[in-house]
């Protein structure tokens, strides 16, 4: 699946639905972007089952800033919705793979219960 482009108008359709997400922040004058960017592409193929996004910092300044993205290339990884990871810096292909290994084999149910004490107690 080749990567979709995600926006301030589409960001909470796109995180919010079932299965696994990845988002990766980046920007044209970024170089270790620019290196990311294959790796991502080729775990897109590789992973037809989940949802892979860019969001180009420049043009979404304001998403950029309400998420507090401080430093590119960052990826974010949602599941049903919840924000299960967030990485900032190039990640080599096996460590992104990793990751995405991890988000498929988690129990959602133990998650969500998870962040519903949190939310509790915050």
């Amino acid at each position: 699946m080749a990567t979709i482009e995600v926006t301030g108008e589409n960001f909470q359709d796109t995180v919010s639905q079932d299965g696994i997400v990845l988002l990766d922040f980046w920007a044209e004058w970024c170089g270790p972007c620019k290196r990311f960017g294959p790796i991502f592409e080729q775990a897109s193929e590789q992973n037809p089952d989940a949802v892979f996004g860019k969001v180009d910092t420049e043009t979404n300044q304001e998403l950029s800033a309400a998420l507090q993205i401080q430093s590119i290339p960052t990826l974010m990884v949602f599941r049903d919705g919840i924000l299960l990871a967030r990485e900032s810096g190039l990640l080599p292909g096996e460590a992104l793979n990793d990751l995405i290994s991890q988000a498929k084999q988690l129990d959602m149910d133990e998650v969500r219960k998870q962040v519903e004490a949190q939310n509790q107690e915050g």
